[in-house]
């Protein structure tokens, strides 16, 4: 079993941030950007495809560099 942990996505929850949070969570995001629905479907599709089969028991990690400890 594999599983996909996102990081700082756009969704309604994020959106209501105060600017200031927003800005102190993107400020450590090494890529710059908070990351998408895509971003997250597309970590999906590839570990439920051919391309992963040989991978088990990985988490991974769509954060854009950011993470939380």
């Amino acid at each position: 079993m594999n599983a996909v942990a996102p990081g700082y996505i756009e969704t309604p929850m994020t959106a209501v941030l105060d600017e200031k949070v927003s800005a102190a969570m993107l400020a450590n995001i090494p890529l710059s950007r908070r990351g998408t629905d895509l971003d997250v479907a597309q970590a999906v599709k590839f570990l439920a495809s051919d391309a992963a089969s040989y991978i088990t028991g990985h988490v991974l990690d769509v954060n854009g560099g950011m993470f939380m400890g």
